[in-house]
């Protein structure tokens, strides 16, 4: 190519990216007018049913324009404009499991976008209790990995939480072993929270057998407990490497390489339907025989699909009269008319009932899970 046919190439390409923030001033403009509305209709700033439907049409239009562009770069792009828009509206507040440099940071950054506040919280508590006060707009709560199975702390305070799951996200989890200097020598301890180090004891087994391993609050912790003693490795990921300038000594460490987790935004607030809603509910059933089964039962006469079910002991005094709650996850958003027929009739079947919340699925569009 001739250096004047890359210099017309340049100049077409300069053209578009002017009529791109152009376009962006103007969009920005009615996002400013669409905000002074809600505001004074009292509406919340954060609409993850209208963030998905936007993001999920836009990808349909780059497939059909058949750019070249992956979707999951679509995706992203949309997502920081949406971000960036939200915020000339308010710039949301979120409470996340800190400290700095956690997944639950990563997964506020890819459900979120930039142009938020976060709010790093010591413990999964303070993260709920901030959002429930109305100290923070949203709280930021792991729910389940796909190794290791629920998060029991956070399923407990769902029992008795005052908001509701307004979106959820799984990011992949890949899990380093970060130490202040490199090499294996000297390690005297393996710090992680107690989840990572499960995930990661196939590797811990084989390659740190004798090195006594301990469980810490959250990865981040175990991160910075890393910076301050270079006896000391920890396990998190990449984002922790980074806000604590740690060496990688490996990665990838976890026993299955399809390491995910799942991740509920709570807020004051309810979604409305989008197409890819998931709603979430915990349900108590006398200790009688067929009890349970009139519940699921509900749930197959009306056509309703179950995406998880589980049973966990009740454990706080509202629930004392009878032993085990079941967390249920169902396809579809509780105003669809066949799931709120079959929510009915498990509240007629049931003792406790409570609504999680219906929300939209942003997983379902391949969102990026790797923002930095």
């Amino acid at each position: 190519m001739k250096p004047t046919e890359l210099k017309g190439f340049r100049e077409k390409i300069d053209a578009v990216d002017d009529q791109i923030v152009e376009l962006l001033a103007e969009r920005a403009g009615y996002v400013k007018e669409v905000g002074k509305r809600k505001k004074a209709a009292k509406l919340p700033e954060f609409r993850p049913e209208r963030e998905v439907e936007i993001i999920e049409r836009m990808c349909e239009r780059n497939k059909l324009l058949n750019s070249g562009l992956p979707c999951e770069s679509i995706a992203t792009f949309w997502l920081e404009i949406i971000s960036g828009c939200r915020a000339l509206e308010k710039k949301l507040e979120i409470a996340y499991l800190g400290p700095q440099g956690t997944y639950s940071e990563l997964a506020a950054r890819v459900l979120f976008g930039h142009m938020v506040d976060l709010v790093p919280c010591d413990s999964l508590e303070e993260v709920l209790e901030r959002g429930e006060r109305g100290q923070s707009d949203i709280s930021l709560l792991p729910v389940e990995n796909s190794i290791e199975g629920t998060v029991g702390r956070t399923l407990d305070l769902l029992v008795t939480a005052k908001v509701k799951i307004s979106a959820e996200i799984s990011i992949p989890i890949n899990h380093l072993l970060l130490r202040k200097v490199g090499g294996f020598n000297h390690i005297t301890r393996v710090v992680a929270h107690s989840q990572a180090l499960l995930q990661c004891q196939k590797w811990l087994d084989l390659r740190l057998p004798s090195v006594p391993r301990l469980a810490v609050e959250s990865n981040g912790v175990a991160a910075q407990m890393a910076q301050q003693d270079e006896k000391i490795v920890a396990i998190a990921g990449k984002l922790a490497q980074d806000k604590y300038e740690l060496v990688s000594l490996a990665n990838d460490i976890q026993n299955e390489k399809f390491n995910r987790t799942r991740f509920a935004a709570l807020g004051k607030f309810e979604p409305d339907g989008c197409g890819a809603d998931q709603t979430s509910i915990i349900v108590g059933v006398r200790d009688q025989v067929g009890a349970m089964h009139k519940v699921v039962e509900s749930f197959a006469k009306n056509h309703v699909s179950l995406r998880r079910f589980e049973s966990r002991p009740a454990r706080t005094t509202r629930v004392h009269a009878w032993e085990y709650l079941f967390y249920i996850d169902l396809e579809g958003h509780i105003n669809d008319t066949k799931v709120k027929k079959a929510l009915d009739d498990v509240k007629d079947n049931s003792v406790f009932f409570k609504n999680l919340g219906s929300y939209p699925l942003f997983e379902k569009l391949g969102l990026p899970s790797q923002l930095t």
